[in-house]
């Protein structure tokens, strides 16, 4: 176990951390799985703007890295192209 005080609030900080991470991403996980599933293009492209949004917030906080983040949104968007009208 750590010693020092400054040890043990930064093991306080990192838990809370992982756990804010982990809710967040899981949470983009889902809203992507969310919008894979969706038919409608109009309502896809509602979608698409928030999981981009939502991406971005993630990527900017290290929660997901900027890579992942641009490779989902590209996916997503190329899966919306497909999407009859």
């Amino acid at each position: 176990m750590a010693n020092h005080k400054s040890s043990l609030k930064r093991i306080r900080q990192t838990e809370s951390r992982r756990l804010r991470n982990r809710y967040y991403a899981k949470t983009a996980r889902n809203a992507v799985r969310n919008l894979r599933k969706l038919t409608d293009k109009a309502e896809a492209e509602s979608a698409f703007r928030k999981i981009g949004a939502m991406l971005d917030r993630l990527a900017s906080k290290n929660a997901i890295s900027k890579n992942k983040a641009a490779n989902l949104k590209s996916k997503l968007a190329k899966h919306i192209a497909k999407l009859a009208a």
